[in-house]
């Protein structure tokens, strides 16, 4: 684990990586670069100059040869008895000298050169050349918002720092890198603003991610899987984002921020449970327009959920709640339907997760084709066919549509989790097994913890002053304090007017 200033970072990676046992316990240098020739694109030669003989090492597939041919050999044949010399003389940034055998390896593998002077086996001056190769910066995929920056993160851990930073150019923005996985080596980084963020929640984080015993790390989202606090739940505990401006924003709030190398999501944290419902794009909008959207959110999630368990219960065993002017259509509906109610819905929500996957899996345009005549195809044919009742088809479909309005991916697929044990107990027990398994989602919600904060913040514990951006966004001026949930060091957002200056 190190610190490091984003411009300026060090680039001596002797991590206690280097103290461990490696796979291949070599002896001296010439052990380790026999063994790394056994690779194809492993290169080695020599160069003379005069008195001097330099061996040059590196992988073709993972240094940028302009760098080499620039950079490095040109300067080779000043005149340095000792590799100590060749450190001085080389008119380059980053080398790094040692006499370690198990560093050696682990520099060339992330695109380092190791250059060896006269033949010497026991010390090597190590170039970084890496091949930084990376997607260019574009447009928010999963996150687009009209309004607001259009820059998304990326797979280079390196340019998404440089997208935080230009939005926080702060020295106070504290960067802690840690490598993560046996095999992987990935780099793990995680941010917050020394003197604002909690720093029981930072040692948390950092403390979590240095005890994962892995082999890889690919992904953002296995250390959210491995360090979350309830790791059995459906509910995501981190918040998944793609917008670096959002997590510029949290960071100025006191939250954690968590960047894998290879990831072109972020995670942030502690979360609540009303954060997965509020887009970004809300803090764009006039608060009334953003407060009357998150309403809507919160809407179309309870209708998702609710819908289909509540017309299953109600045609099997409350008939008496339907309304005299309602009955007659539903009859008519689902005259001929050979299913029950519960069958019948079961039926429509399996249609729509298989177009869901299926649209989701296959290209882009073949998926949008899917869904849309896929959806419009079975469900016209199986209300024809006398499979299902229309009216069943309209709620399902809403249902689906309530369960895309939430902001974050994660929880959306949360949402369409629940409805099924929701439907099943709908059956067995009408609106008494919803109530009750209303009950134990609400059980379970006061359980979990992000980051050892209550999820279900602010609701309980209850803090009336962090509602002014829970159900309902309030104008900034009314939100001069960080949310109480952080404990944050610094709780000041929005400097108060000295009215006595003017």
């Amino acid at each position: 684990m190190k610190r490091y200033s984003f411009f300026k970072k060090q680039e001596n990676h002797k991590s206690t990586d280097f103290k461990k046992q490696e796979n291949h316990k070599s002896t001296d240098f010439t052990d380790v670069l026999e063994h790394l020739q056994k690779s194809k694109d492993f290169t080695s030669f020599t160069l003379n100059f005069e008195n001097e003989i330099y061996c040059v090492s590196f992988f073709d597939t993972l240094i940028d040869k302009n760098i080499m041919h620039r950079d490095l050999l040109p300067f080779l044949h000043t005149n340095s008895s000792t590799l100590e010399e060749l450190v001085h003389n080389l008119p380059i940034e980053g080398l790094v000298f040692t006499k370690n055998p198990a560093e050696l390896q682990s520099q060339l593998l992330m695109g380092y050169i190791a250059i060896t002077l006269n033949n010497q086996s026991d010390q090597a001056v190590l170039v970084k050349a890496a091949n930084n190769t990376s997607r260019q910066v574009t447009l928010p995929e999963v996150e687009f918002s009209v309004v607001g920056p259009k820059e998304a993160l990326v797979e280079s851990l390196d340019t998404n720092l440089y997208l935080i930073r230009k939005r926080l150019p702060i020295a106070e923005l504290a960067v802690e890198e840690i490598i993560v996985g046996k095999l992987s080596k990935t780099r793990v980084a995680v941010l917050h603003i020394e003197g604002i963020a909690n720093k029981e929640n930072v040692e948390t984080v950092i403390q979590r991610i240095s005890d994962l015993r892995v082999n890889q790390i690919i992904d953002s989202s296995y250390i959210s899987q491995m360090i979350e606090d309830n790791k059995n739940s459906p509910f995501p505990q981190f918040i998944d984002t793609e917008r670096p401006d959002r997590l510029a924003a949290v960071l100025g709030e006191g939250k954690v921020v968590i960047l894998v190398d290879g990831a072109p999501h972020g995670l942030l944290g502690p979360s609540t449970f009303f954060e997965y419902f509020a887009a970004f794009e809300d803090y764009f909008l006039n608060w009334t327009i953003a407060s009357f959207f998150r309403l809507i959110r919160f809407f179309a999630v309870l209708f998702s959920i609710l819908m289909t368990p509540i017309y299953v219960a109600v045609l099997t065993y409350h008939y008496e709640l339907i309304p005299k002017d309602l009955v007659s259509t539903l009859v008519i509906s689902r005259s001929g339907i050979p299913f029950p109610p519960i069958l019948e819905a079961l039926i429509l929500e399996l249609a729509i997760e298989l177009l869901r996957e299926a649209g989701a899996r296959l290209p882009t345009k073949v998926g949008q084709t899917i869904g849309i005549v896929g959806g419009i195809v079975i469900g016209t044919a199986s209300v024809e066919a006398g499979l299902t009742s229309n009216v069943l088809l309209i709620l399902v479909a809403l249902s689906a549509l309530g369960s895309f309005t939430t902001p974050v991916y994660q929880m959306g697929n949360t949402i369409r989790l629940i409805r099924f044990p929701l439907l099943l107990m709908a059956y067995f027990l009408g609106l008494l097994g919803i109530a009750i398994s209303f009950c134990f989602l609400l059980v379970h919600l006061l359980r979990i913890s992000s980051l050892g904060r209550p999820f279900l913040e602010p609701l309980y514990p209850p803090r009336i002053y962090d509602m002014r951006d829970a159900l309902i966004r309030l104008p900034f001026f009314l939100q001069a304090k960080r949310p109480i949930e952080v404990q944050t060091e610094d709780t000041v957002r929005l400097e108060p007017k000295d009215d006595s200056k003017d």
